[in-house]
């Protein structure tokens, strides 16, 4: 008698200390999607604690190829860079960081700002971390843009707000501004610098121009109004995503260039009205997004406190958030099954896995 009973204590005891394991965790239940009912039945995201805290605004999250987290502390006026457990191992004082990519010669490049002449000015730097040994504090730093001696370049209205880097170290830069006018250089363009060989045999990081039939303020696809943020693939190719704050129908959009058309350039990878990320007004302010290795986009939607995963056919996966779990989320990234979220308007990093990929 007296051993069925200890074997019931030993069972409740079990299953209390298994209750107190599990409430450590705070799971967030998938919504339901129009038209998809519960996408995956009880599969959930599960928040992994502690948040990430003390940062002052942040506005974008990179991983990059070593791989470190970088964040972009924007009214600390700083780039943080953390391993993958979140300790922070040092940190680069810039202006105002907005956006930032990683080449594959491990240069980080950063959009932010600087001041001159008594004004603020957008600008584009490169962090050369390989020649400091990753001492990101040491790091030597190029200002690639505005360029020196190019007074055109000195527009007080523009802003630099992503960047992608591509397979052979390549990049593009969006660009936003007030005058778009022009029909050769409007404010609202995306940037295109490739390496330029130079005659010592270096190479130079070198603007050669913007992409055309791209329009400035064009409010359907292929527009570059108001572009909020851009992601490529790591593939060997040129596609990215971007997503736009502009009043656009569809403020987010997969570029690819088609080399088998007429004219040959960038085309939409996906037609609107047949997937969900191509739907209407899908998206309310899309302010960041990143591209995982199997293809899957994700979107951080600082309108509707929300993130949203997408496949590569477009069709919604898993999506959720709210007012209860961000403010203003306005960054992600991936790695290694983790989601990390930068929740700007509680100054924090916050990260997520599936339920499915608990180990």
């Amino acid at each position: 008698m007296n051993t069925s009973i200890n074997k019931i204590l030993i069972s409740i005891l079990l299953l209390t200390l298994v209750l107190l394991f599990l409430s450590c965790e705070d799971k967030f239940e998938l919504p339901t999607t129009s038209g998809l009912g519960n996408i995956t039945g009880d599969t959930v995201y599960v928040q992994l604690n502690p948040p990430w805290e003390g940062f002052n605004n942040p506005q974008d999250i990179y991983i990059g190829n070593e791989p470190f987290i970088y964040v972009a502390d924007t009214d600390n006026d700083r780039i943080v860079m953390m391993n993958l457990a979140g300790t922070i191992l040092g940190s680069r004082t810039i202006k105002k960081p907005v956006a930032l990519a990683q080449d594959y010669q491990l240069n980080l490049i950063v959009c932010s700002e600087f001041d001159t002449l008594g004004s603020t000015f957008g600008a584009v730097y490169k962090i050369n971390l390989v020649a400091a040994n990753h001492n990101i504090s040491e790091a030597p730093i190029t200002r690639l843009l505005p360029r020196p001696n190019v007074p055109s370049d000195l527009k007080t209205g523009i802003r630099y707000t992503g960047v992608a880097v591509f397979y052979d170290n390549s990049f593009y830069i969006a660009r936003t501004g007030p005058n778009n006018s022009s029909i050769f250089d409007p404010d609202n363009s995306i940037l295109i610098f490739q390496k330029k060989l130079l005659d010592d045999g270096s190479k130079k990081d070198t603007l050669i121009g913007r992409l055309p039939s791209i329009e400035p303020v064009g409010t359907g696809l292929l527009t570059a109004f108001n572009i909020s943020s851009l992601a490529s693939f790591k593939k060997r190719n040129t596609d990215f995503v971007m997503t736009l704050t502009g009043n656009t129908t569809f403020k987010t959009q997969w570029l690819y260039f088609n080399f088998a058309s007429e004219t040959p350039g960038y085309e939409s990878k996906l037609s609107p009205g047949t997937n969900q990320m191509m739907s209407v007004n899908k998206f309310s302010r899309p302010e960041g997004v990143t591209v995982d290795n199997s293809g899957n986009i994700y979107v951080a939607d600082a309108g509707r406190d929300s993130v949203y995963k997408f496949n590569s056919f477009g069709d919604e996966l898993q999506s959720f958030g709210g007012p209860q779990l961000f403010n203003q989320p306005y960054a992600v990234a991936y790695f290694d099954k983790t989601l990390y979220v930068v929740d700007k308007g509680n100054n924090r990093i916050l990260r997520f896995i599936l339920s499915t990929d608990l180990r």
